[in-house]
């Protein structure tokens, strides 16, 4: 069973900084790109950053200033350090990854995609 785990979020003020992880877990061969979104109660989940297995990042123009985003191969893990937080961060922060799964002898084996359930980020002003 493949699947993502995310951790870190919590209440902060606005101001403050938290980092958020994403371990994927189960047979993976390796993961591909790997994504943080976002979604805000009553609100369309936002795609806020990614970064492929090189370690090229992009964001989304709000926090492109104030997060960062990176990842250890080895441990299948993504983080986003988030920094000066304001109360329009606030939302659920959602990991999502392209990963390719290993066969049981360890070879490639096919490409999928999986969301993590999520963790909870509240910024207070």
């Amino acid at each position: 069973q493949v699947q993502l785990v995310e951790s870190g979020g919590g209440l902060v003020q606005a101001g403050g900084s938290l980092r958020l992880s994403c371990t994927a877990s189960g047979s993976i061969f390796e993961a591909y790109i790997m994504r943080w979104y976002r979604q805000a109660a009553g609100k369309r989940r936002e795609w806020v950053a990614e970064i492929t297995l090189n370690g090229t990042p992009k964001y989304t123009n709000s926090v492109e200033d104030r997060f960062t985003i990176s990842r250890d191969n080895a441990k299948n893990t993504v983080y986003l350090q988030m920094n000066s937080l304001q109360p329009e961060d606030t939302g659920d922060y959602i990991c999502h990854a392209d990963l390719l799964l290993s066969t049981p002898s360890g070879r490639r084996g096919q490409l999928t995609n999986v969301w993590g359930r999520g963790t909870q980020v509240t910024v207070s002003s």
